[in-house]
């Protein structure tokens, strides 16, 4: 376990919010400093935001902008690029037998590479969120 990861579990418990994971991810991958730059903050908070300790009464703000920055991926159906929330939401509901394009779309997410439950184990989520 990296130092942060290790930060971000002890600051947040067992299972911290998407947004830190995916900000904990991007210090990892890069450093505090760019991460910062990424999501147009400044180090300050992100070190905050992963100590669980940011000074303001909401962290909303700082969630929105990680996740405008980080939380999107390029989806394979749609070419195009969307959020994890959206990817989440299509994947996750039940198959829309009425549409023949929906369907396509959904049947696609059950066995993407972007999709966690997926049999891959070399997934994109995967690789995002090691």
């Amino acid at each position: 376990m990296t130092a942060i990861r290790q930060t971000v579990e002890e600051a947040w418990g067992g299972e911290p919010p998407l947004w830190i994971g995916l900000l904990a991810a991007e210090v990892e991958r890069s450093n505090m400093t760019v991460a910062a730059r990424r999501i147009g903050m400044n180090r300050a908070t992100v070190s905050t935001a992963l100590r669980n300790c940011y000074p303001s009464n909401s962290t909303a703000g700082v969630e929105r902008r990680v996740l405008d920055a980080l939380g999107q991926l390029d989806c394979p159906a749609l070419e195009s690029t969307i959020t994890l929330i959206q990817c989440q939401t299509f994947r996750e509901r039940p198959a829309p037998t009425h549409n023949p394009m929906a369907m396509q779309h959904w049947r696609a997410c059950q066995h993407c590479t972007n999709n966690p439950t997926c049999n891959s184990k070399e997934s994109a989520h995967a690789r995002q969120h090691q």
